[in-house]
């Protein structure tokens, strides 16, 4: 894609692939893929940044595409994840950057910034709640409970495992499809996804990250309360995660806005990028 340049940057032992735009001397924000993406997951998003002055750097998170795929479980912790942006953030030679992530790239960006404020210069969340609202809200609420229930099937060992890759992974295809609004995937960005999905350990090491999280819980977290100022950007009609997450999540915030959208899932940024990276933009320069 024009303007976009991909390093190999070392951080927290491991290698992580990096799609790069924009100037290295404009301020950094870091975008932070979720399941089952990659960096192209942001591609409607990372030019519009660049162009608005901001050194664009979108990662495949630990375990996706030609990024490390660690072989063990408890290397997908949630203190893990969050330590590689960690580690990128020292990578580029700054102090802080803005975060922004969608679903379990969310999640991390949610815990970068209850653990490691001082780092995070902006929040940016969309259509993921922050992880204590999540667990909470599976463990009392039964409608949360019937939309995760992926989540469990996913800790039978090898099971989802087969299934994601069976078909040159065609279950993930039209499981981003099903839940989208129609057309948001063309059949040129799934073959791009494949390509990420179909690396040597790429689907094992996703499904540990929800394997992680089962198995080792949310881990304690330095602060109760989100600090940096945030925006969460939320999709109403998210097939897996209840509307109400996104209120209980802003609550957390000390400095917090919520902006929802009535006809987006939660493939929000694929589905209105204008608006997003409009909103992105203004919350970033402001």
């Amino acid at each position: 894609m024009d303007g976009i340049r991909f390093a190999t940057v070392p951080t927290n032992h491991l290698q992580l692939s990096v799609a790069q735009a924009g100037s290295a001397s404009a301020p950094l924000v870091i975008l932070l893929h979720g399941v089952p993406e990659c960096w192209y997951g942001w591609r409607q998003q990372i030019g519009a940044l660049a162009a608005a002055n901001f050194h664009v750097w979108a990662p495949d998170q630990r375990g996706y595409g030609r990024s490390s795929k660690p072989s063990h479980v408890a290397d997908y912790t949630l203190d893990k994840l969050a330590q590689d942006v960690v580690g990128l953030i020292e990578a580029a030679g700054r102090s802080k950057a803005v975060i922004v992530g969608h679903d379990w790239g969310g999640a991390v960006a949610w815990w970068l910034a209850a653990n490691r404020p001082e780092l995070v210069e902006r929040l940016i969340i969309v259509n993921v709640p922050h992880p204590l609202v999540l667990r909470r809200l599976i463990l009392t609420n039964p409608r949360q409970t019937l939309r995760s229930w992926y989540m469990f099937v996913i800790q039978v060992p090898w099971l989802m495992d087969w299934a994601a890759s069976r078909n040159q992974c065609e279950a993930l295809a039209q499981g981003l499809q099903s839940s989208s609004r129609p057309g948001t995937f063309t059949a040129e960005d799934c073959e791009q996804y494949r390509e990420a999905w179909m690396q040597p350990g790429a689907i094992t090491a996703m499904l540990n990250w929800y394997r992680a999280l089962f198995r080792y819980g949310v881990p304690a977290s330095r602060n109760n309360r989100i600090l940096p100022p945030t925006l969460i950007l939320w999709g109403k009609q998210d097939k897996f995660i209840l509307p109400e997450a996104a209120a209980a999540s802003l609550n957390l915030c000390d400095n917090g806005q919520l902006v929802t959208y009535e006809s987006a899932t939660h493939w929000l940024q694929h589905e209105e990028p204008d608006d997003v990276n409009r909103r992105i933009i203004d919350f970033m320069t402001k």
